[in-house]
């Protein structure tokens, strides 16, 4: 899937790696505690130093998650990060919980740009023609973009929940799109 985009994702991809839903960030002595709940136990796995720019870095992130929940891919899901702010002695203390996405409904059109139903409709025209999942590379040739651009494309179609990829497997793109609600492709 590549690198995470914030280190909120980051941790939390972590702490899901380890078994756990959640994961809790307490300051303390001048330190951002992070530790994850795994099996009835909170297990330290981050420790920062509050002046330090990761601990800056993730009191923003959970600062934006707190308003708005991120919806992520971690470990080949799409999961949600929902923030819950409580007091801790004194302090802010923030919560994460990391729950699977909802499926969409798939006899429901599904919102997406006319530049993602043209991915979609790609990946859709190419599997079919070819019987496997188009690469990367097939579609900076088709779109003439470049490879990054590509890559964003294809992370946001699936953190969209419109597509599902095997992670660390080459043409493993699923569409979760029902043709019909496909555009042409033009």
């Amino acid at each position: 899937m590549g690198k995470p985009v914030t280190l909120l994702e980051a941790l939390c991809g972590h702490a899901s790696s380890l078994g756990a839903q959640s994961i809790r960030v307490e300051y303390k002595g001048g330190r951002e505690r992070v530790f994850a709940y795994r099996g009835g136990t909170w297990v330290g796995i981050a420790n920062y130093a509050s002046s330090s720019a990761d601990a800056k870095e993730l009191r923003g992130n959970l600062a934006a998650a707190a308003k708005k929940p991120v919806r992520t891919v971690i470990g080949g899901q799409v999961c949600i990060l929902k923030v819950r702010v409580f007091d801790s002695l004194g302090e802010d203390a923030f919560e994460v919980t990391i729950d699977p996405a909802p499926k969409l409904d798939p006899s429901i059109a599904p919102s997406f740009t006319a530049k993602q139903g043209q991915y979609l409709a790609f990946i859709h025209n190419y599997t079919k023609i070819h019987g496997q999942a188009p690469a990367e590379t097939d579609l900076e040739r088709y779109f003439q973009v470049s490879p990054p651009s590509i890559h964003e494309m294809i992370k946001t179609l699936e953190r969209n929940g419109l597509i599902e990829r095997t992670p660390r497997q080459a043409r493993s793109i699923r569409l979760l799109v029902r043709p019909e609600h496909l555009p042409r492709l033009e």
